[in-house]
């Protein structure tokens, strides 16, 4: 029996070990598919808190708590550990690592480079090696294979190496990890069948593609959709807001089109661990083949540019009630980067804050979710804790700026009590409190 067929074999029967390289927002959902489908999982951080508070009995992520994996690490099944060579005794190992940009907006491998090198290092015969970070198409083949080559092991015969692209979408309920479709792209035709053979274990659908290459590939273009569309729209609320027309009516008008248009929505900035990062690394890679990504660019352009376009809707806004922003008293509602999550990867909000502090306002931030600035490779608040969002602390302020709407916030108080609201997300569009007009400012 080939060492592929025994690996083929370990996955259909279940007895294979999945060992997942990174315990955030796309380990942690993957081991609990794999866990529930009956496969032991091994998860490796270089966060020692994350294992420890795990091995507690305890969760840092709040669509995901503790009880889910509670029983899985009483029983054995699911072991946290930050011991690398633990790698050695996976089966299938699954890297969920973050691939950031650098001060100069191009792609840091540290985090993949780093990993692969962890595991080139304690890495035997036999295993499948799937790559799930987003990264640029060519990742896996001009970082991953060379480290595991220089081993000594043949790809394709001692051991395999594919890429699947992850498609978490914190906080949401009508797609989960299970049954969210999952491209699957090998480095050879038995590392694709292997890596198909292993999800298509825990996730319902399984979508093989010709290469690593076009799976990569295959994220990239999602976000690249994504942002783009959201560049527009954040165009467009600029045009309309001169023109005196409220944006929100017209996507709402729009959509009601049944083909043809899809609705995406303006905001106060790019926020995730997908959309403000990943167009950049195809940019980047384009440009090795003499292509301009003209239309990642100028999308850049314009959704990096609007957190400065809030904060001088903020200034108007207290400049019509005489007073300047600096010195005045902000209240950031919402921290984190999008609705009912605690998840604050480049949140604009973030962005807001700093912006606001630096042109001398008095910044606070109310998130339900995040009850502490937490920290950041990039940003540091961490000296900002969450405020009780109640009627006497809105008054304090002279501005409230929405930059996350919350769905358990309570936007009629907001509207009632706070001097002025600059809302950035049309949170406060079906509040009926007659206020609304007076103390309400889109931006």
């Amino acid at each position: 029996m080939s060492v592929a067929q025994q690996l083929q074999k370990k996955i259909t029967d279940r007895t294979a070990v999945v060992g997942v390289m990174g315990l955030g927002y796309v380990g942690l959902p993957l081991i609990r598919e794999f866990c529930s489908n009956g496969f032991n999982a091994i998860g490796f951080d270089v966060d020692e808190e994350k294992v420890r508070l795990l091995k507690a009995g305890k969760s840092y992520i709040k669509h995901l708590p503790a009880s889910i994996f509670n029983p899985w690490i009483k029983s054995g099944q699911f072991v946290p550990t930050t011991d690398m060579s633990q790698i050695k005794k996976a089966d299938c190992i699954l890297i969920c690592v973050p691939t950031p940009l650098d001060k100069m907006r191009e792609p840091d491998m540290r985090f993949v480079r780093g990993t692969s090198e962890t595991i080139a290092k304690h890495m035997r015969k036999g295993q499948l090696i799937v790559l799930e970070s987003t990264t640029y198409p060519g990742t896996t083949r001009e970082i991953c294979k060379p480290l595991f080559d220089a081993r000594g092991f043949e790809l394709e015969k001692d051991y395999f190496l594919a890429f699947s692209p992850e498609r978490e979408d914190p906080g949401r309920v009508d797609f989960t990890t299970g049954t969210i479709p999952k491209v699957v792209g090998g480095m050879g035709p038995e590392s694709t069948k292997l890596a198909c053979a292993l999800y298509g274990g825990a996730v319902k659908h399984v979508v093989p593609v010709s290469s690593a290459e076009v799976a990569e590939a295959c994220k990239i273009v999602e976000n690249v959709y994504r942002c783009i569309n959201i560049a527009l729209v954040n165009e467009l609320k600029i045009c309309f807001d001169r023109m005196g027309i409220d944006v929100w009516e017209v996507i709402e008008a729009a959509k009601t089109k049944p083909f043809g248009f899809q609705a995406f929505y303006p905001g106060p900035g790019l926020g995730g661990h997908c959309i403000p990062i990943d167009p950049f690394y195809l940019s980047w890679k384009a440009r090795e083949f003499g292509v301009t990504t003209r239309f990642i660019e100028l999308a850049g352009e314009i959704n990096t540019s609007m957190p400065e376009y809030v904060i001088n809707r903020v200034a108007e806004a207290l400049n019509e009630r005489t007073k300047p922003l600096k010195g005045s008293s902000i209240l950031v509602l919402g921290l984190a980067y999008k609705k009912d999550v605690d998840d604050v990867r480049e949140s604009p909000s973030v962005e807001l804050i700093e912006l606001l502090e630096e042109r001398g306002a008095k910044v606070a931030y109310h998130d339900p979710f995040i009850p502490k600035a937490k920290p950041m490779r990039e940003h540091n608040i961490t000296h900002l804790k969450s405020v009780a969002l109640t009627p006497e602390n809105l008054r304090k302020f002279d501005c409230v700026l929405i930059s996350t709407d919350h769905s358990n916030v309570d936007y009629g108080m907001v509207v009632k009590h706070a001097q002025l609201v600059v809302d950035s997300r049309n949170a406060c569009g079906k509040v009926q409190d007659p206020r609304r007009r007076k103390v309400v400012v889109k931006a």
